[in-house]
């Protein structure tokens, strides 16, 4: 046996993670979807003081149950949806990226399997990787929807314990129909369809939420995360709504008090500054609309977008421009499709330079 001992398939793999460079070296960062507008000053000291009141019990555990968050979340939530979401029907995590791996734990595992459908988000087959569940992709179309009948087939004949669909999706941007939910919902029987809404408050007027289709479908789940809307990225809080049951099976895989006192209540500060929070995704909105404008009148292909990020392309050396811009000090993300590349959405300055940028780029590469 080679020391250590890692599993066989794990071993000669890198761990996932986007470029990270110092902001003094690149000053416009528009790779990983973060929120370019931090907390405002009465959120940071509402935060600094329920932190520092949670400081002065540090010796004891957290409450494991989240009880007061788990309110929060649900009653912030309901407000986002037609139907009612109670506090039973939530859980939380370190980020939604633990959400979905305690999914995996709890539904998936040896001798079943996980079905997404490419372009997707590249951590679920990692998800699946992790927790020794078969892996299996299905494929979008060219404008990057699903093709319900196809769709449907798929997952009548592989029979997934878990489906995963990112909406928006992760890189497209794309929003599911809501009628795509309620047919792999039926279609997978007594399996568990995820929607992941991680950018599911920046969706375009019209589009809606999964969390209405609640009430239909018992084996729905809804997933959400602090990171992007409320600007708490570093905070690393995502959650769920669900079937009161399918969060009591996910207590059972759970670390031991995994959300600590300082998660709890820097989270619990932000959800009550949330109306100052969103409104600054009406602004991320309208840059993102700007942005597709944009680049469609300079020519380029472009995803429609619910998220706060744009997919646009096509390049025959995407590299070379991704490059090209981080040498003007402006950094993207080369993921995607082929030739497609994803910028995320600053502020109207970082936008300002990314688009020069680009044309500087694009020009020298005729």
């Amino acid at each position: 046996m080679t020391f250590p001992p890692l599993r066989e398939e794990l071993r000669g793999l890198l761990p996932y993670g986007a470029p990270q460079l110092p902001i003094d070296e690149v000053p416009v960062q528009l790779n990983v979807n973060e929120n370019p507008y931090g907390p405002s000053d009465a959120c940071v000291a509402d935060i600094a003081s329920a932190v520092a009141v949670a400081a002065a019990t540090l010796n004891r555990y957290p409450d494991r149950e989240f009880t007061e968050l788990r309110a929060a979340l649900a009653a912030y939530l309901s407000g986002d949806t037609s139907a009612s979401v109670g506090p039973e029907q939530v859980w939380a995590a370190n980020g939604s990226n633990e959400v979905m791996l305690q999914l995996l734990q709890a539904f998936g595992g040896p001798g079943r399997l996980a079905l997404s459908f490419a372009p997707t988000y590249s951590m679920y087959p990692e998800y699946a990787r992790d927790t020794v569940t078969e892996w299996v992709e299905g494929r979008r179309e060219d404008d990057f929807t699903l093709d319900l009948d196809r769709a449907r087939a798929l997952v009548e004949e592989r029979r997934p314990s878990v489906v995963l669909l990112p909406s928006p999706n992760n890189p497209t941007g794309t929003a599911l129909a809501p009628e795509a939910v309620t047919v792999l919902c039926d279609a997978v029987g007594d399996g568990l369809v995820v929607v992941d809404e991680a950018y599911g408050e920046f969706r375009r007027d019209g589009t809606p939420s999964a969390l209405d289709l609640l009430p239909t479908h018992r084996n729905l789940v809804v997933t959400r995360t602090m990171s992007k809307a409320f600007a708490l990225a570093g905070g690393r809080l995502g959650y769920l709504a669900a079937h009161p049951a399918i969060c009591d099976a996910i207590r059972v895989v759970r670390l031991p008090y995994h959300l600590s006192a300082v998660t709890q209540a820097t989270a619990l500060a932000a959800l009550r500054h949330a109306p100052e929070l969103l409104a600054r995704v009406d602004d991320l909105r309208k840059e993102r609309d700007a942005t597709v404008d944009w680049l469609r009148d300079r020519g380029h292909d472009v995803a429609d977008s619910d998220a706060n990020f744009v997919l646009f392309g096509t390049f025959a050396d995407r590299h070379a421009v991704w490059q090209g811009l981080l040498d003007r000090g402006v950094l993207i993300r080369e993921v995607g499709p082929s030739g497609w590349l994803r910028v995320s959405v600053g502020t109207p300055e970082e936008m300002g330079a990314f688009r020069e940028a680009l044309v500087h780029v694009t020009e020298e590469q005729r």
